[in-house]
C-alpha cells in the first residue's frame, strides 16, 4: 500500500509566512531615518523576528543527517541558490544602482547570509541535537564568537551572525511537538501579546541598554562597550529574542486559508525580494521617506506586505521556484513522467520542500 502523504502544520506554515514577511518589511524599514517611528519599529522587529526564523529553522531541521540525500539537498538547495543569488544580485546593483562591489561571495549581500547559515547549521546538527546541554554549548559559542570572530572574519561569509544566531537554532533542535503545546493555548498567546507589549517598550530605548550592533551580533571589538559589559548585552538580547519566537508563535493563527497555503513558497520571497529593495532604493525612496517619517512607515510596511504577498502568490512562485530550486523541478518533472508510464505505482519519494529556508522535512 502506498503510504499517506504527509500534510502540513498549518500553524507552522502561518509562521512561516509570517516571518518571511516581516523579513521584507524589515529590509524596507532599514531605509528609514533611524530617530522616527520606522527607527522604533525597526527596532522592535528586529528584535525578535530573526531569531524567531532561527528557532523554526532548527525545529524543522531537527531530521537532518548525514546521509548522501541530505548532503546532496544542502547543495541543490541553499548552496546553488547562494552563488547564482549572490551574482545575480551583484550584477543587478552595478549595472542597475551603479555600485561599486567586491568581496563577492565571501561577503554575502543582505538577505543571503542565511542561505550560507542554514548550511553551517545544519551541518552541526547531528553534533548539538543529541548533546546533553547543546543550548548552553551553542550560547557559549555565540559569546566566544564575540571574541573571536575579528578581523578579516567580519566579513568572510558573515561569520560571526551566523555563531551569533546558533543558540536560536539548537533550541529549535531541541524542541519538540509536545514542547511547544503549550503554546497553542489561550493564556500563552495572553502571555504573547504581554511580551511583545514589553518588546515594544525595550526596543524604545534600545539605545540605553543596547544598540543595533548587538541585533546583528556583531563582534565585541566593533562596539563601545567594556567587555563586560558586551556579554552581558548580548545575552540579555539572546534572551528577548527567545521571548519573541514564543511570543511569535502564541500568537499566529492555528487555521489554514489562502495565506497558509503560501508558507510553502518562502525561499522565493526570501531570494526575490532583495532586488526590489534595492530598486526602491534606486528610486529615492530614502530621500522620499526622510521628511515624511509617518508616511514612509506606512509605505515600508504596505509595500513589504505586498512584495512579499505577490512573489509568493500561486502564479509568480511557479514562474519563480524553477530559478530559485532548479533540481527539485526537474525531479519532479521527471517523476510525474515516470509515473505516468506506469513504471513506479507504490514506491514512495522523497522531495525537496524548497518552500522555507527553514525547512527540513
Amino acid at each position: 500500500m502506498a503510504s499517506a502523504p504527509r500534510t502540513r502544520d498549518p500553524w507552522l506554515d502561518n509562521a512561516k509566512m509570517g516571518l518571511v514577511t516581516l523579513v521584507v518589511v524589515g529590509h524596507l524599514l532599514a531605509l528609514l531615518p533611524s530617530d522616527g517611528p520606522g527607527g522604533r519599529t525597526y527596532d522592535f522587529v528586529y528584535l525578535w523576528h530573526m531569531p524567531a526564523f532561527v528557532f523554526l529553522s532548527g525545529y524543522l531541521s531537527r531530521g537532518f543527517g548525514y546521509t548522501p540525500a541530505r548532503l546532496w539537498q544542502l547543495v541543490t538547495t541553499l548552496l546553488v541558490p547562494y552563488v547564482l543569488f549572490e551574482g545575480a544580485l551583484a550584477w543587478f546593483r552595478i549595472n542597475v544602482g551603479h555600485e561599486h562591489l567586491s568581496d563577492l561571495w565571501t561577503d554575502p549581500h543582505f538577505p543571503l547570509w542565511y542561505l550560507l547559515a542554514m548550511v553551517a547549521w545544519r551541518l552541526v546538527t547531528p553534533l548539538l541535537r543529541p548533546l546533553r546541554g547543546g543550548v548552553l554549548v551553542a550560547v557559549g559559542l555565540s559569546v566566544a564568537g564575540g571574541f573571536l570572530l575579528t578581523g578579516d572574519w567580519t566579513r568572510w561569509l558573515d561569520a560571526p551572525r551566523i555563531v551569533g544566531f546558533l543558540p536560536f537554532f539548537v533550541l529549535g533542535l531541541k524542541a519538540t511537538p509536545e514542547a511547544l503545546e503549550w503554546l497553542r493555548g489561550r493564556f500563552a498567546a495572553v502571555v504573547g501579546v504581554a511580551t511583545f507589549a514589553a518588546l515594544w517598550v525595550a526596543a524604545g530605548s534600545l539605545d540605553e541598554w543596547a544598540s543595533r550592533d548587538y541585533l546583528y551580533q556583531r563582534p565585541f571589538a566593533l562596539l563601545d562597550d567594556p567587555t563586560s559589559t558586551a556579554v552581558l548585552t548580548r545575552l540579555l538580547v539572546l534572551l528577548a529574542g527567545v521571548a519573541g519566537a514564543l511570543a511569535w508563535l502564541s500568537v499566529v493563527p492555528r487555521i489554514g486559508g489562502w495565506f497558509t497555503r503560501m508558507g510553502s513558497a518562502t525561499l522565493v520571497v526570501y531570494l526575490f525580494h532583495g532586488f526590489l529593495v534595492k530598486e526602491l532604493e534606486y528610486l529615492g525612496f530614502i530621500e522620499w521617506a526622510h521628511d515624511r517619517p509617518w508616511l514612509g512607515l506606512l509605505a515600508a510596511v504596505g509595500i513589504g506586505v505586498a512584495v512579499a504577498l505577490g512573489l509568493a502568490a500561486p502564479p509568480a512562485r511557479r514562474v519563480l521556484e524553477r530559478v530559485v530550486d532548479p533540481f527539485d523541478v526537474a525531479h519532479r518533472r521527471v517523476r510525474e513522467a515516470v509515473q505516468l508510464t506506469g513504471v513506479v505505482h507504490e514506491q514512495e519519494w522523497e522531495t525537496t520542500d524548497a518552500g522555507l529556508v527553514a525547512a527540513g522535512r
